[in-house]
């Protein structure tokens, strides 16, 4: 009798611990799936994609990233800032006279990061070894007057020519902050006037734009000039992924480089023998470059 009572009273301890372990196991899958859910899968809805213009190449992607993505890297970058000694960021300074908040590069081991980074290439086709870290921008209290072009040039381009560009709107605005295009073709005063730009250009939460600053033989696409209208009412947050038209050394991916190094090299194995028969005279723009355009063969035409 005292042998079937204690039989019973295992079997009954037995039959909750794995009640237990079963319930434990279930919050812990909810757990997962409600993270999963926070963070978009890395696969592209082409539904979501709309071609802007073809002069230049601007592609919408409405929704990229999701809610909790953009909040997570506002607040990576605030924690990023604080940490950093100031190589990687700047505060309450100007950039091209508008009022730059802060300016943060995420170049950093992040899960959520590399995923997000990883969506960008899948979406762009564009390699991430051709493109720097994404970098956090926060922007607000600006002038009427004033457009304030969405990144400096001459730094970018100290790591060759600049291919595209991918933005991330990480917070909606009030008032202001969309992307224009003076020299779009065809000329279209929506794309040249930040006061009569189309609501498809307004900064979204979530959206993504991304743009071509060269043509498809690597000749700089001069319609691709760009400005960003000012925020006029409450605050942008926003992150730029850059590509390039060749792969980023790792020790140049840490920050922007001031300008005053660049590098002396060819782009192409040809170039020695496209310097020989006169190309660097007869075709400047390419081989050697301009304002615009790095240059393919700078070494080669000894331009550097």
């Amino acid at each position: 009798m005292l042998l079937l009572i204690l039989q019973c009273f295992l079997s009954v301890a037995v039959y909750f611990s794995s009640r237990k372990e079963l319930r434990n196991k279930e919050l812990s899958q909810k757990n997962v799936l409600q993270l999963d859910h926070s963070i978009h899968p890395n696969r592209i809805d082409p539904s979501r994609v709309l071609q802007l213009s073809w002069r230049p190449r601007v592609f919408l992607y409405q929704g990229f990233l999701s809610d909790k993505e953009c909040d997570y890297l506002i607040s990576l970058a605030q924690t990023v800032k604080e940490k950093s000694s100031g190589k990687d960021h700047h505060a309450e300074g100007d950039e091209a006279n508008g009022k730059l908040t802060s300016e943060t590069l995420l170049n950093i081991d992040d899960d959520i990061v590399a995923k997000i980074e990883e969506r960008i290439s899948v979406w762009t086709f564009l390699p991430k070894e051709n493109s720097k870290p994404i970098q956090v921008m926060h922007y607000a209290n600006e002038k009427a007057e004033q457009n304030a072009q969405l990144f400096n040039k001459s730094k970018l381009e100290s790591s060759g020519p600049l291919m595209a560009t991918v933005v991330l709107y990480l917070s909606n605005v009030t008032q202001g902050g969309q992307i224009i295009f003076p020299e779009s073709e065809p000329k279209s005063v929506s794309w040249s006037d930040c006061g009569k730009s189309d609501n498809i250009l307004k900064p979204v939460k979530g959206n993504a734009v991304l743009f071509f600053s060269l043509h498809h033989n690597t000749s700089p696409d001069k319609s691709s000039f760009h400005a960003r209208c000012p925020v006029l009412e409450g605050e942008m947050w926003f992150g730029t992924k850059f590509f390039y038209a060749r792969p980023v050394s790792t020790e140049k991916v840490s920050s922007i480089s001031d300008g005053g190094d660049d590098e002396c090299t060819d782009m192409d194995d040809n170039c020695a023998s496209w310097a020989a028969m006169g190309e660097c005279q007869r075709n400047p723009v390419y081989m050697i470059g301009s304002p615009d355009y790095y240059g393919t063969c700078r070494k080669s035409c000894k331009a550097c």
